[in-house]
């Protein structure tokens, strides 16, 4: 069967306006020339600097023997609240002295107020009711208590404002809880926070609302109350919303905050101020010469190799080179934006060096082939299906180790396998589209 002539030109045609896109993200003239905004990598601290915050523990309520375990776990709670904003490859260092426990936090110079606001507080959710002996002489009906909320909803609302003398902090907290999300009131359309208890949480709630029925039940967040609803009737099923009058954004962060859990020690802000870059800008011009050179070294060790076949290689190692640039400056645009460090930088050199690994096995299959007596063009299509298992097996196996450096990684580590793990993907998309088209442009 004739193979269809015009799928190769196709396929040349996407691959051209593929580099020319690719060209136009990577050269800030032409950006700003079409699209009127200029894209830029995501640097991290070592390229870039950043942010340095300190905080002291207060472990004036924790025993001594723990106080060590508190301070690990409050490090751990850190962590996955900056990883909640992406690969932002962030250094959190613990530091003990004499009765003095404090966490370093060290983050890229970007959001650094939102992430600073998230670090420092503990998001302590508590759940409060009338004690016995409770008298609340400002609070008398539901209206008394609307008014309250919107004459002080610029200021903090105490518990003792709500439920008066003597109230009732109940066992239910936010550790009962197994995971919060945003959802929307379906009467009015507006944001609120959906809470979802763990099966002790839910009988604790249970145990709750059962007691309270026509009464009040305050939700507390760090000692200040953000609602307080009137209990309508018993509840079983463990699930709870919080209204409050919130935006997206501010229910947004209210459910990060909770999803990442309390902090199990108050923090005290000690001092924040700015780090240079530990690399300088005459470290980072000499990184980038030494991938530049590298890349040079190969293109021309590809091309007096194998001739013609190499330069189609060097040709799809340039477009694979844009492609990966151009997904690292794409990536800025969300909020899972790519750090880029010189840990990275270390991933996509090593990941070129794999791109053309994949040539390499393809280009001596197809010499196997020819000297079998067969023709270029069916040489190019059995070298390219029989070096696909090796291509595959080797990237797959990459991928895998990108995968566990990611998910059991920390900081640069996790940077690295990210770009890894690109660079691999974009790698063999290379290798299999692009330098296959270009050497059925050239046979033909």
């Amino acid at each position: 069967m004739r193979k269809n002539p015009g799928r190769p030109r196709v396929l040349l045609l996407f691959i051209f306006i593929l580099t020319l896109a690719a060209i136009l993200i990577n050269l800030p003239q032409l950006q700003l020339l079409v699209i009127k905004k200029e894209l830029s990598f995501k640097r991290g601290l070592d390229l870039a600097g950043g942010t340095s915050l300190t905080y002291k523990a207060n472990m004036s309520e924790i025993d001594k023997d723990k106080r060590i375990e508190a301070l690990n776990a409050a490090k751990t709670v850190i962590e996955k609240r900056i990883n909640l904003f992406g690969v932002s490859e962030p250094l959190i260092q613990t530091a003990i002295g004499r009765n003095d426990y404090r966490i370093i936090v060290e983050l890229p110079g970007v959001n650094i107020g939102q992430a600073k606001s998230i670090i420092g507080t503990t998001a302590e959710l508590s759940f409060w009711e009338k004690g016995a002996t409770s008298s609340a002489a400002v609070l008398k009906s539901k209206s008394d208590l609307e008014i309250l909320f919107a004459t002080q909803s610029a200021y903090p609302i105490s518990v003792l404002q709500v439920l008066g003398t003597n109230p009732r902090k109940t066992d239910l907290t936010g550790r009962d809880l197994s995971e919060t999300s945003v959802t929307f009131n379906p009467n009015t359309g507006k944001p609120q926070v959906q809470l979802n208890f763990t099966s002790d949480g839910a009988k604790k709630f249970a145990d709750i609302t059962k007691r309270n029925v026509n009464k009040i039940v305050a939700i507390v967040l760090d000692d200040m109350v953000i609602e307080a609803p009137a209990v309508n009737k018993h509840i079983l099923d463990g699930n709870a919303v919080i209204t409050g009058g919130f935006t997206y954004d501010t229910a947004k962060a209210l459910s990060t905050q909770l999803n990442a859990g309390a902090l199990p020690v108050p923090l005290i802000p000690l001092q924040q101020h700015s780090i240079d870059p530990t690399l300088g800008s005459a470290s980072l011009q000499k990184s980038l010469f030494a991938g530049f050179l590298g890349f040079l070294i190969i293109v021309i060790f590809m091309i007096v190799l194998y001739g013609k076949l190499g330069i189609a290689a060097s040709l799809a190692l340039t477009v694979y080179a844009l492609l990966v640039l151009s997904i690292f400056k794409m990536s800025t645009l969300t909020p899972y934006g790519i750090t880029l460090t010189l840990s990275g930088i270390a991933g996509f050199i090593l990941s070129i060096g794999m791109a053309v690994d994949a040539n390499i096995l393809i280009f001596e299959r197809m010499k196997e082939e020819i000297r079998l007596g067969k023709s270029k063009e069916l040489a190019l299509d059995l070298g390219f299906l029989r070096a696909w298992s090796s291509i595959r097996d080797s990237n797959i196996s990459t991928l895998i180790t990108s995968v566990i450096l990611y998910q059991f990684g920390s900081g640069i580590v996790r940077g690295f396998a990210l770009v890894l793990g690109i660079g691999v993907l974009v790698s063999m998309f290379s290798a299999i589209v692009v330098t296959r088209t270009l050497l059925r442009i050239v046979y033909r």
